[in-house]
């Protein structure tokens, strides 16, 4: 082979090695993961509180300064017990006022009655200091009766769950200051969306999550549904059962999947391998985008129910400019 030929032909494969090696070298790297068979779960999701399922809320009906705490956090009460006194000074005095006045009405009304069986009083006199007498008798009762509500008393038996208020505190109307009930059963009340709410039924499998108990799933059950919705918040009161064992206490706030299906043996990709209705597939070293019908997609993974098969290699948050047919460098990421 003349000197000139050959050095030719090793022109030519030195352009094509370096050109396979630029090509290579371009071809972007990108996380992947590989498509993977498992259990796909369909899921409402909501936020909820622990509560007690019997308990009450005990806050005052009048407003007035607090005096003496009676029953503390973690006390045993009965139903009518007394757990608080507020100031009734201004209370008592007013009842003493009206039983000074119904005492006065009623020697007015003896000795008016005398005068008129004797005609030196008309008998509308007569009826006017009885009707006075009868009004001066209610308001005396009434304010009597108002005194019991200077008592904050238990309206169940149960423990004492919270007392918030020291002595000294002036109290409103509405203003909490005891949660008196039962510390078990408990149970988590959640608001569902209106659009939701069709697909719950009583005794669907919950799944719970707490802060205070991160990376367990917390067992629970359908266990009320509120017939009424809020029209305003658009929202449906869902009341679901913990075991006695729970571990969640109350006040805590959790988050709330209620399962509405399952498919035992799907195909799944992660969330992050999902671009609208498309996935992109590495093969043969090059992307290759698909179209695929999805099933249920959850926050983590998606099931695929066609266009893909099990142990495919998908590309996790594909860039927005990569091509059909590009060379990529993939890394396969394992998923949590």
């Amino acid at each position: 082979m003349k000197p000139s030929l050959r050095l030719f032909i090793t022109g030519l494969a030195l352009i094509a090695v370096i050109g396979t090696a630029w090509f290579y070298l371009k071809a972007p790297s990108v996380d992947a993961a590989l498509v993977t068979r498992g259990l796909a779960v369909e899921a409402i999701y909501a936020t909820g509180t622990v509560e007690p399922v019997r308990w009450a809320k005990v806050s005052p009906t009048v407003t007035a300064r607090l005096v003496e705490v009676l029953a503390h956090e973690g006390d045993t009460v009965t139903e009518g017990a007394k757990l608080a006194r507020l100031d009734d000074g201004e209370a008592k005095a007013r009842v003493a006022e009206l039983a000074a006045r119904e005492s006065f009405l009623k020697q007015d009304m003896e000795r008016i009655d005398r005068l008129a069986r004797s005609e030196y009083a008309s008998r509308q006199s007569n009826e006017r200091a009885k009707s006075e007498l009868g009004q001066a008798v209610q308001a005396r009762a009434a304010a009597q009766k108002r005194l019991n509500e200077y008592f904050m008393v238990s309206p169940v038996s149960g423990t004492v769950l919270r007392q918030d208020g020291e002595p000294g505190e002036v109290m409103q109307p509405g203003q909490i200051m005891f949660w008196v009930g039962e510390p078990k059963p408990l149970r988590v009340t959640a608001e569902i969306d209106e659009e939701d709410i069709v697909r719950l039924s009583l005794n669907q499998k919950a799944l719970l999550k707490a802060d205070a108990f991160p990376g367990q799933a917390l067992v629970s059950s359908v266990a009320e549904i509120t017939p009424k919705g809020d029209p305003v918040n658009k929202t449906y009161r869902v009341r679901l059962a913990l075991p006695d064992d729970s571990r969640l206490l109350i006040g805590m706030t959790v988050e709330v999947n209620v399962i509405v299906r399952e498919t035992p043996d799907a195909l799944l990709v992660p969330a992050l391998a999902l671009d609208g209705a498309h996935v992109w597939v590495v093969k043969d070293g090059q992307a290759e985008k698909r179209a695929v019908k999805i099933g249920v997609k959850g926050a983590r993974e998606g099931e695929i129910l066609e266009g893909v098969a099990e142990g495919d290699m998908v590309i996790l948050s594909p860039p927005k400019t990569l091509s059909n047919g590009q060379r990529v460098s993939a890394t396969i990421k394992p998923q949590p």
